[in-house]
C-alpha cells in the first residue's frame, strides 16, 4: 500500500515574548512525532485539549512549518519545498473543519464555495467547473439543485457535506479532519461518519482524524496516536489500544469514555490539572498525574519504543500489558475499581 504521509520525528516550539528586558520562553507545543499514513487508512489523533494535536494537523497541511524534523507528502519533502511545487502539494492535503456554519462564506452560493478551489488551482472553464461542483455535490448526498442556495439555508449535517465536498474539489491525497461531528448530533455524526468512510473506500484516501471522542475513533480509526502535553504516549493498531493499553495516560482516556474500553482495561482516576508547556515536569511529562508514577518516572523521561505490535512511551509498558499496572509502582492516588 502506497504510503500517503510519513513524518519524523515533527517537532513545534514557539517563542514566547515574557517581557523586554527577558529572554523569550519557550513552548514545545509537539515534542517529536512519527507516524505514516497509507492510502485508505485512518490515523486518530487523541488527547486532551492543549496536547499538540491541532498543532500537528497544522504541520502536515503545511500552514505551518516545523522546527525540526521531517515531512513527507505524496513522496516530495514538505518541509524544504521549493516554492514551485509548494502548490502541488498543498493540493494534495485539504482540511474539513470543526465547524460547519463557520467554514463557509455566507455570502457565496454553493456552486461558488465548490468551484473556487477549481478557479484558482486549475484551468478548468466555468461549465467544466460547474459540471465537477454537480458531481461532487452528488457524491456527498446532496441534490444538484443545492448548488444555488446559500450557506444559511442548510442544517449542521448538510453543510458539513458541503465542507467534506469542497475538501474533495482537488482530488487530495490527505484529509485532515479536525474534530469534523463533534458540532452535530448525533445521529447526525453517524451518517456523516459513514459518508467519510465511503469517500475513503472509493477514493482511496488517507485520513489524519482529530477527536475527543473516542467512540467516533473506534469506528473510524486504523490506527491511534495518543498525544500528551505534546509527546507520543502510546501509537498502535485501534484494536491494541481500545483492548490492552499499555500506558496508563491511554487507560485513563479509555475509562472516560463508557463503552469503548475492552474487559482488560481498569479505571484510572487523573488527579491533578494539566502542567503548563512552558514548565513540563523534567521526567515523563505524565509523571505529575500518574498514579503508578516513581522516582524513575521523575528523573528519565521514557522514549516511544515498541512494545507489543506498537509503540509506547512508558518504562512500565510491559508490566501494563501483562498485568494491568506495575507492581513496582505505587497508586496511592489512583482509583482502581474492583
Amino acid at each position: 500500500m502506497t504510503v500517503v504521509v510519513e513524518a519524523k520525528d515533527l517537532r513545534q516550539v514557539y517563542k514566547i515574548r515574557r517581557g523586554l528586558f527577558k529572554e523569550p520562553a519557550q513552548l514545545q507545543a509537539v515534542g517529536g512525532v512519527s507516524f505514516a499514513i497509507e492510502a485508505g487508512k485512518t490515523l486518530a489523533v487523541v488527547g486532551e485539549s492543549g496536547c499538540g494535536k491541532s498543532t500537528l494537523a497544522r504541520m502536515v497541511c503545511m500552514i505551518e512549518k516545523p522546527t525540526g524534523g521531517t515531512l513527507m507528502l505524496d513522496g516530495a519533502d514538505a518541509v524544504n519545498t521549493p516554492a514551485a511545487d509548494r502548490g502541488r502539494l498543498r493540493q494534495a492535503v485539504q482540511l474539513v473543519f470543526q465547524n460547519p456554519y463557520g467554514s463557509l462564506n455566507p455570502r457565496k452560493k454553493i456552486s461558488a464555495v465548490l468551484e473556487d478551489p477549481l478557479t484558482i488551482n486549475t484551468t478548468m472553464n466555468r461549465a467544466e467547473r460547474t459540471e465537477r461542483a454537480l458531481a461532487m455535490l452528488k457524491q456527498v448526498g446532496l441534490r444538484p439543485e443545492y448548488a444555488s442556495r446559500y450557506p444559511h439555508m442548510f442544517s449542521g449535517g448538510q453543510r458539513q457535506r458541503i465542507a467534506i465536498a469542497r475538501a474533495l474539489m482537488l482530488n487530495p491525497k490527505l484529509l485532515i479532519a479536525d474534530e469534523p461531528v463533534s458540532a452535530l448530533d448525533v445521529s447526525i455524526q453517524a451518517q456523516v461518519l459513514n459518508l467519510l468512510s465511503d469517500l475513503q473506500q472509493e477514493f482511496q484516501l488517507a485520513y489524519l482524524f482529530i477527536s475527543h471522542d473516542l467512540a467516533v475513533v473506534k469506528y473510524i480509526a486504523h490506527e491511534v496516536l495518543v498525544m500528551y502535553l505534546g509527546h507520543v504516549m502510546e501509537q498502535g493498531p485501534k484494536a491494541d489500544i481500545f483492548e490492552r493499553p499499555s500506558h496508563p495516560y491511554t487507560q485513563a482516556l479509555l475509562a472516560s469514555t463508557p463503552g469503548v474500553a475492552g474487559r482488560n482495561v481498569q479505571r484510572i482516576v487523573l488527579r491533578g490539572e494539566l502542567p503548563s508547556p512552558l514548565n513540563p515536569p523534567s521526567g515523563c511529562v505524565f509523571s505529575s498525574r500518574c498514579p503508578y508514577a516513581v522516582e524513575r518516572c521523575r528523573a528519565e523521561r521514557p522514549l516511544p519504543r515498541p512494545v507489543d505490535g506498537r509503540i509506547a512511551a512508558c518504562h512500565f509498558a510491559e508490566q501494563f500489558l501483562e498485568s494491568g499496572f506495575p507492581s513496582s509502582a505505587t497508586a496511592d492516588n489512583a482509583s482502581l475499581p474492583g
